[in-house]
């Protein structure tokens, strides 16, 4: 092999199993040529070892050996393509010279791999005319030929090692490698390059879809900043409009207050005037009477005290009344739940701008989907149901019954006062979560109660009590902290029940539409929390339905 002109083909060098150049070619007893891995796996497959091309069969499996002169062949055709590739692409630093010249050099037309030079054509000539070096390999010209050859081996760099990541020469690739992924050189050269390629692609279609996402962003950017100044602008105004309405309640109730206590003062003053000129009358009245009394004519005094004009006309003073703190106390009371109402919607504005603040996803939906992730598997405690409570055998529904023939008992953890029931486990220092379906009654209670909770008797209304709860009757919701004020209005079907321990929250939730009903925060919680359930009797039109424990996304 005198030249890049070499008289092989590749198509002489290929494996008629894979159809790719010999990879540690092998012959067979009959004479044909395949790749080691190739052959092996073919063998495997079939029940007689015979050869694909000329189906002669061997009685035992040949013990097949590389042949190194295919292999050598192979390699040494495989570095002339790898060598021809590298000279067809662009050279840093411009031409290949002459390593022969020394004044003017020369650009160089050929490069031996044999004597790892580069020859312009006048120094090249010597290869062409001497027997010896008609055998060198001539390449394109090609820079930095003693990085393509084996230091160990002083042969040609023609296979990659994929296991250890280096170049080899066949000397190598059939020793120290001999049980490595090892490819040729030029095949993963035209493998990754084509890999270059697609990624190239890959590169510039996500630069394209980053460029397209900060336009998009900053487009994007520029509609919030016009969103906000419209809610900055429709916020202010309307707090503005509510501070005004509440400026304008104020004035109106002052002088309400104000012409309620003039009326009362005039009406005091008309009743204190009548009095006294009573008072008047009567003291005159005195003055006859005493002078009667002194009358010592019985016929004179008779006719005097005869005479009914002696006692003035007086009004029933059981009759005559002054109601003014009354009627304060009432406007005080009245006053007092209206501004709570407005206290408590001020709190949760305050607490939505604070989850805002602190990036809190504030969409109900999403948050509900975030605390039923910690539902608990909730049952009844039989023990602790009152006499009148009918539980399910499932312990998973309760009921009130209506009839009086159930027998009370002397359980201490039964309730006698409330028809309530408690869930059996206990949870403490953790979130949990679970949900009821309390359909169309028309009254019920639900929330948690400590594990003390009072059981006989009725719990004092007070923050401290051990229970959190809502309670519906017909149309509303209230606290029972708080019996007095409306959580809500409206009915629900389903409600979820969120208890965060450590935080010292409990919010109960309106499922079907992923509304917040009501939330305790700032509580303190000091011992084990039980759900807690009251279906209420029939006070308020029939109310036999059950409250039902169900699964998260299940639909009744």
């Amino acid at each position: 092999m005198a030249s890049g002109n070499s008289l092989l083909s590749e198509e002489q060098l290929l494996c008629p199993i894979c159809l790719d150049v010999f990879n540690r070619p092998v012959s067979t007893p009959c004479g044909h040529n395949f790749c080691l891995s190739c052959i092996t796996a073919y063998w495997d497959d079939i029940p007689v070892s015979q050869c694909p091309v000329c189906k002669e069969s061997f009685e035992r499996r040949p013990d097949l050996k590389v042949n190194t002169f295919i292999s050598q062949l192979t390699s040494q055709f495989m570095s002339l393509q790898l060598t021809d590739a590298h000279g067809r692409q662009p050279r840093c630093g411009g031409a290949v010279l002459c390593d022969i010249c020394t004044d003017s050099r020369r650009e160089a037309l050929r490069s031996c791999l044999e004597c790892l030079t580069s020859y312009c054509d006048v120094h090249l000539e010597p290869h062409h005319r001497a027997a010896g070096l008609k055998r060198h390999t001539l390449v394109e010209p090609t820079a930095s030929l003693e990085d393509r050859i084996c230091k160990e081996h002083s042969r040609l760099l023609t296979v990659f090692c994929k296991n250890d990541e280096v170049l080899l020469c066949d000397v190598c690739a059939g020793s120290r490698h001999a049980n490595h992924d090892v490819v040729y050189a030029l095949h993963l050269y035209k493998e990754r390059k084509a890999l270059l390629e697609d990624t190239e692609v890959q590169v510039q279609q996500m630069i394209q879809e980053r460029v397209q996402k900060v336009r998009d962003v900053t487009v994007t950017v520029e509609r919030s900043k016009t969103e906000t100044k419209e809610v900055i602008a429709s916020g202010v105004q309307d707090l503005a409009t509510l501070v005004s309405e509440i400026q304008k309640s104020q004035t109106e109730l002052v002088k309400v207050i104000e012409e309620k206590q003039k009326a009362a003062e005039e009406r005091a003053a008309g009743l204190i005037r009548g009095v006294e000129r009573e008072i008047s009358e009567l003291q005159e009245t005195t003055t006859k009477l005493r002078e009667l009394k002194q009358t010592e004519d019985p016929l004179a005094f008779l006719h005097c005290s005869s005479n009914p004009s002696l006692l003035p006309r007086t009004m029933d003073l059981s009759t005559v009344s002054f109601n003014g703190q009354v009627e304060m106390r009432h406007i005080q009371k009245v006053l007092s739940n209206s501004v709570s109402q407005l206290r408590m919607l001020l709190k949760k504005l305050s607490t939505d701008i604070q989850n805002v603040s602190d990036g809190s996803d504030v969409s109900d939906s999403a948050t509900l989907r975030r605390v039923q992730q910690y539902e608990v598997d909730v049952v009844l405690d039989a023990e602790t149901a009152h006499p009148r409570l009918i539980l399910s055998d499932d312990r998973k529904q309760v009921r009130y019954m209506t009839s009086s023939g159930i027998k009370g008992s002397q359980n201490p953890k039964m309730f006698t006062s409330k028809f309530a029931v408690l869930g059996q486990r206990g949870f403490s220092a953790r979130r949990f979560y679970f949900e009821v379906f309390v359909g169309g009654k028309t009254e019920w209670i639900l929330g948690v109660a400590a594990a003390s909770i009072q059981r006989r008797g009725a719990p004092a209304q007070i923050s401290h009590c051990g229970l959190w709860d809502i309670q519906f009757v017909k149309d509303k919701f209230k606290t029972f902290t708080s019996p007095n004020l409306p959580a809500l209005f409206g009915k629900v079907e389903r409600v979820g029940v969120f208890v965060d321990y450590e935080g010292g929250q409990i919010s109960f939730y309106d499922v079907k539409t992923s509304t917040l009903i009501y939330s305790f925060t700032e509580c303190g919680f000091t011992e084990k929390l039980h759900p807690y359930f009251n279906p209420c009797d029939n006070e308020h039109g029939s109310n036999l339905g059950p409250m039902i424990i169900v699964p998260v996304h299940r639909t009744e």
